[in-house]
């Protein structure tokens, strides 16, 4: 884990005045060890495969309290869950690809959308503090091939896709 998402929790923490704990800390070791998306469900699963011990109710008050530091973000990527997103702290202003047909996420950052952002937000009055965008796409190897490792990987997983409208 990062050194500097370390130091920010534990600033975090130490102001609100709660004390360190083995289980918190195996939580966000697990959820920084990597930069993907996650639901709870998906995380608890992870943290049971290292051996915790942590219950559901630590699970969510860690997400909750990562969330307040502005650690991680809740995201939506149109699969009607709850996702968590931990790469916001080196990258604030990126945005979500989400193949309506596999389930895959592509995440992109763009400094043209993040000009319109600006201008947008300014011409309306306001001053802009982040931006999420969720662009819902049909895979081009699907389409193409007419078969995605992609797909067939989130169905073994049993991952719930996208709703696709028709």
């Amino acid at each position: 884990m990062d050194k500097d998402i370390r130091e920010r929790l534990d600033e975090f923490i130490s102001k609100k005045g709660l004390r360190q704990t083995a289980q918190r800390d195996e939580i966000v070791e697990v959820i920084f060890a990597s930069d993907e998306h996650f639901t709870p469900d998906e995380l608890f699963e992870r943290l049971r495969a290292k051996g915790s011990k942590a219950s559901r109710a630590t699970v969510y008050r860690a997400l909750s309290l990562l969330e307040e530091a502005n650690l991680i973000h809740e995201i939506d990527l149109g699969d009607g869950q709850k996702n968590y997103d931990p790469n916001f702290v080196d990258h604030p202003n990126h945005n979500h690809l989400v193949c309506v047909d596999c389930g895959k996420v592509v995440e992109f950052e763009d400094s043209h959308l993040e000009l319109l952002n600006d201008c947008v937000t300014r011409r309306l009055g306001y001053r802009p503090l982040r931006q999420s965008l969720r662009i819902e796409a049909n895979c081009e190897k699907l389409r193409k091939s007419g078969g995605c490792n992609d797909l067939i990987q989130a169905r073994l997983k049993g991952k719930r896709l996208p709703h696709r409208k028709k």
